[in-house]
């Protein structure tokens, strides 16, 4: 197995090392964190032995250790993959990897200077289900004709927001809002199915913060657009849909997909068989760990030019609404 050095001691960094666990696919080795007793706390509820604990970020790269999986917040990715990559790591980064575009170009081009590896850990479009999209989308795509995509999800951080308290995803400084967290797995949907739009436009409603909280984003293609509704201050349970002229596949959720269905014009329904992992992150862990071991160069460079497509979009998307990050004055 793959080594595996991971930065932050959240939610989503245990499942990712329970997906590895699950997959046989990175073996956890190196941990750090700001505080020494929430790291060993974090190792201690994953039941590892013989893991390193680092407080220190400059020493913690300079471990012995193959791959580091970064889920910290945004605007801190670009800063944390770039010292690993210079300590010749490869880097699994949580979406969005960067803050802008300009940070993305930087870390694509040391990543090959320095022979490793970098990828965005968009985990929904290496799913099961969402290759049974693929599939479906390319065996109708002649009747194509456009596409609405719904992600939105009451923040679990919005309440303290609302009683002045200060999340991270709900500032400028660490590059938050709805575009940058829901929206980034709406995007990688419309860029994997059906490319790269040609204009990107973004209506957003801006918190006070600087950051929007919700919005609908129009990515237009030559043929067809695709409108995208994201939002973190209320709930929705709109479908997502997919036409193909007088049919429809809908999804029950853009960002965290679990059923298919196919609608015909005489409003018939019919299940879309396919399967769905108990841990979202499972499929990811095991596509990363091939690539390397294989070298497979094409399906990382498939999966790179989807990252590279995906953060411009943002960057556009959140040019259009008027969203300043303070990460824009640093680069």
């Amino acid at each position: 197995m793959i080594s595996l050095g991971i930065v932050g001691t959240n939610w989503i960094t245990e499942q990712f090392v329970k997906a590895t666990d699950e997959t046989k696919t990175f073996s956890l080795t190196h941990v750090y964190s700001r505080t020494e007793i929430k790291a060993k706390s974090f190792i201690e509820d994953l039941n590892k032995k013989n893991v390193n604990v680092s407080t220190d970020l400059n020493s913690f790269f300079k471990e012995n250790f193959n791959t580091v999986y970064i889920a910290s917040p945004n605007s801190l990715h670009f800063s944390q993959a770039k010292l690993a990559i210079e300590n010749g790591k490869n880097v699994i980064v949580e979406k969005p990897s960067t803050s802008t575009i300009e940070e993305f170009t930087i870390l694509d081009k040391l990543a090959h200077e320095k022979g490793v590896y970098i990828f965005e850990a968009a985990r929904h479009i290496h799913e099961p289900i969402f290759k049974k999209i693929q599939i479906v989308v390319d065996k109708h795509r002649d009747n194509l004709s456009g596409a609405t995509l719904s992600y939105m999800k009451y923040s679990s951080r919005y309440d303290a927001y609302l009683e002045g308290k200060n999340p991270n995803v709900f500032t400028t400084k660490f590059s938050g809002g709805a575009l940058y967290d829901l929206g980034v797995y709406t995007i990688y949907d419309a860029v994997v199915l059906f490319g790269r739009p040609g204009k990107v436009s973004y209506e957003a409603e801006i918190l006070d913060s600087g950051i929007d909280g919700s919005g609908t984003l129009t990515l237009k293609y030559p043929k067809f657009d695709v409108n995208i509704i994201v939002g973190k201050t209320k709930n929705s349970y709109m479908s997502s849909e997919i036409y193909f002229g007088r049919d429809t596949l809908l999804l029950d959720n853009a960002g965290d997909i679990n059923h298919l269905d196919w609608a015909d014009d005489n409003k018939n329904i019919t299940d879309v068989p396919t399967s769905k992992s108990e841990n979202p992150m499972d499929s990811e862990a095991k596509e990363f760990a091939r690539i390397m071991n294989e070298n497979d160069t094409v399906s990382y460079d498939k999966l790179l030019k989807y990252a590279r497509i995906v953060n411009r979009v943002l960057e556009q998307a959140r040019t259009s609404a008027g969203l300043v990050f303070e990460a824009d004055e640093e680069n």
